[in-house]
Order: structure tokens, then sequence, then C-alpha cells
């Protein structure tokens, strides 16, 4: 059975959109994953297919209506996650990518609006998973996000199976720097420590860097690789 996506959207059309080509494109042709679309509009019960209403304590916007969100979630019930990317959800990291991954699929609320109706978040215990701190018009390109991450992690979309292993976020590191020929272009060398084939070195070297770059540039992923990966003290003996 493949990995199978369920997108909840006002806008069906936008998939598989950039889904569609290169490794996410190949693995969707050749059945490692698959996907549907379900139109949050055809669950709406009004002439009009309204989906949204002001909000309760006035304020600006629109919100999307309970009653219409848990009609087209429960048409995808099953026992795959439920997510609904909004920017004040959990932050993507690349760990719950690779839990995803190792499922059947998940389900994907794409919100508009000012937001979804909190009782419906509650009553299908969605998981709310946000992709950076920005605001988006909408959920579609966040779930693009998640799939693309997840998809590229199924058994054989990538050609090596070592290929994820040394990459950001997958040690707690940055990735290290990479290189390739010509050795020397625009005056710039490839470090000579990649080209002497000594491997034990190279990856030393490829460490450090990586550990260099995520000091630099993201202290926090730094603190937390470092308390995780902390020696513990050794206690002094105690003299009798």
């Amino acid at each position: 059975m493949s990995w199978h996506a369920t997108i909840l959207t006002l806008f069906p059309e936008m998939f598989p959109g950039p889904l569609g080509h290169s490794l996410a494109g190949h693995a969707l042709s050749t059945g490692i994953w698959s996907f549907e679309t379900t139109n949050i509009r055809d669950y709406a019960t009004d002439k009009h297919r309204s989906v949204d209403d002001t909000p309760c304590g006035g304020g600006g916007g629109m919100v999307f209506r309970p009653d219409v969100i848990d009609a087209a979630l429960n048409a995808a019930a099953d026992a795959r996650p439920k997510i609904v990317l909004t920017p004040r959800g959990t932050p993507l990291t690349q760990r719950r990518v690779a839990t995803l991954a190792s499922g059947h699929g998940v389900v994907l609320l794409c919100g508009r609006f000012e937001g979804i109706d909190q009782r419906v978040i509650d009553a299908h215990g969605l998981e709310e998973i946000s992709v950076g701190d920005y605001v988006l018009a909408g959920g579609e390109l966040p779930a693009m996000l998640l799939l693309d991450a997840a998809i590229r992690l199924l058994p054989g979309v990538m050609g090596a199976a070592d290929s994820a292993e040394d990459e950001s976020f997958s040690t707690g590191l940055l990735e290290y720097p990479h290189y390739t020929r010509p050795t020397n272009w625009q005056g710039r060398q490839v470090p000579e420590i990649l080209l002497s084939g000594n491997h034990a070195a190279i990856a030393a070297w490829r460490r450090a860097q990586a550990e260099k770059i995520t000091r630099e540039r993201r202290p926090d992923l730094w603190a937390a690789f470092s308390q995780q990966n902390a020696r513990p003290v050794a206690t002094p003996a105690t003299a009798p």
C-alpha cells in the first residue's frame, strides 16, 4: 500500500503542483505515494456553499465554520495523523517529518481566512503545525512543504539509501558545505582535505564544519545539540 495523503482545501486545483515534478513527481507516477483532494466547499449546506462566518466577539476577517470542517474531516476519517497547517502551530521538524514518512500517510487541512473554529480542532484532536514564523494566505503551500519533506524520505524515492543521513537537522546540526569539480573555480580552491582520499579526516572535517555553521547560524539548534550530546560529569570519588 502506498503512502497516501488526503488534502482538505478550498483550492484542490493547486495539487499536485510542484509535487508532480522531480523526486516527488516520479514517486507519484510509480505509485510510491498517492493523494486525493477534498474540496471543503462540497460540505457546505446552504445554497451559497458558505464555509465561513464572522468571528464571535468581533474583529476582522472570517472564520471556517466547525460544522463544515467537521463533515469534511469525517469523510476522510481513518487512522492517519490529522494535521492543520497554521502559523500558531508547533514548528515542523525533520524528526516529525521522518515519523510521518514512516506511517501510512496524512490528512492535511489547509486553513484560510482568519482561522478555523477552535471547537472542531479540539473535537478531532487536530495536530497544529507551522512551517515558519510568517503568515501566508492559506495552508496549501505549507501542506506542499510538509508533503515534499516526507515524500523524499519514503523508501525508493531517493537514489542513495544514505542520502538523507548527513542532511541538515538529521543529526541535530546544519549540513556541512559541499564542493565538486572543477577543483579551481575563479581562483577558489576546493579544500585540500576533500581531495586527500583520507575518509576519516574528511568525516572529521565535515563534522567540524557542521558544528561551526550551526553555532554561527542557529544558536538555538546548537544549544539543543550541545545539551543532548553533553557528557555526564564524573563524580569525584569520596574518601572512605
